[in-house]
């Protein structure tokens, strides 16, 4: 891999002379400049994008924190940020919180340290007071915010399109999976599949959980059939939880979908890869990274920005673990 001082061998200038170009600091002739760059250009030579940042104090990169990369759902979001950043000439700096506020401060600090220009996060703290202090502008991802602009999905709207296709489907004995209370994507949906389920004729329960993580969802998968013996419908609370659903049906040995219906949440690429596929409501988790990537640079750019707040739709994905809909005739 080609250094700095291989640059200026070939180009024939000192290496003070390269940090000057690269760094866009200090006077250096057109011609040098040329030499310079050309060199760089057959070396193939890749400047350390954080030590400029250091010396500048300004750089092309963004930090991205996420909750948990195990999940399947954030991997995707991270690429729609990756992709538009990209055609930007922006790259990103990654943090895994885990779901702890205490590891989510501690990359906002590392991130500063190497003057990212913005942040978007994409954690689970409801408070915004890792944030408060910034001077750089912060896009929350699938989540909202009052203080910060945010993309999201209308988690409210599709719980409520989830219990409505499971009614519809003829589940008369339906268990919500709230979700964990600290999760407010997860409070959303559960809100929605609330609200229409207590308006129809019929029967439901609730159980609630604590994370997304699927060894625990196993335990709950087991505990909601011990407990509701009788459900015949599963609103999940994702498409993990949703899957842990499945695996224990089949091996209580219940018919999927005759006995009991199965609705996941996000529709993670693995949801169709299951026997039987699984049904689930779509999040444009791709398309979510990508607005909020556009987001972060038109408020980094100081550009007009039409709308803070982004809601995109959210849409049933119908697949084997939900029966087909019965026509009158």
């Amino acid at each position: 891999m080609a250094t700095i001082r291989d640059v200026a061998k070939v180009a024939g200038v000192s290496v003070a002379t390269v940090s000057r170009v690269l760094n866009e600091n200090g006077y250096v002739h057109e011609d040098t400049r040329k030499r310079v760059e050309t060199a760089m250009e057959e070396l193939n030579y890749s400047p350390n994008e954080v030590a400029r940042s250091l010396y500048k104090k300004k750089s092309k990169l963004i930090g991205l924190l996420l909750p948990d990369i195990t999940n399947p759902f954030f991997p995707q979001l991270a690429r729609g940020v990756e992709d538009e950043i990209q055609k930007e000439g922006f790259r990103l700096l990654f943090g895994n919180s885990d779901e702890q506020p205490e590891k989510e401060l501690d990359y906002i600090h590392t991130f500063v340290q190497n003057n990212v220009v913005g942040i978007i996060s994409a954690t689970n703290d409801r408070s915004d007071t890792n944030y408060k202090d910034l001077s750089i502008p912060v896009v929350f991802l699938d989540q909202t915010s009052k203080d910060y602009p945010s993309v999201y999905g209308d988690g409210r709207e599709g719980g409520r399109t989830a219990a409505k296709e499971m009614v519809k489907r003829g589940s008369k004995r339906i268990t919500i999976l709230k979700g964990p209370a600290h999760i407010q994507p997860a409070q959303d949906r559960f809100q929605g599949a609330l609200e229409y389920l207590s308006e129809s004729n019929v029967d439901f329960y609730v159980m609630g959980t604590t994370s997304f993580a699927f060894e625990e969802a196993k335990k709950w998968a087991k505990e909601l059939f011990e407990t509701y013996p009788d459900t015949d419908g599963v609103l999940a609370s994702n498409d993990i939880v949703a899957t842990a659903v499945l695996h224990e049906a089949l091996r209580l040995g219940k018919s999927i979908p005759k006995e009991v219906q199965i609705i996941g949440f996000d529709d993670i690429p693995q949801s169709s890869l299951l026997f039987p596929s699984l049904s689930t409501m779509r999040q444009p988790a791709y398309e979510m990274g990508k607005e909020a990537a556009c987001l972060l640079i038109k408020l980094m750019r100081k550009e007009y920005v039409e709308q803070n707040h982004v809601e995109m739709p959210v849409t049933f994905i119908e697949r084997e673990t939900t029966r087909e809909v019965e026509v009158n005739e």
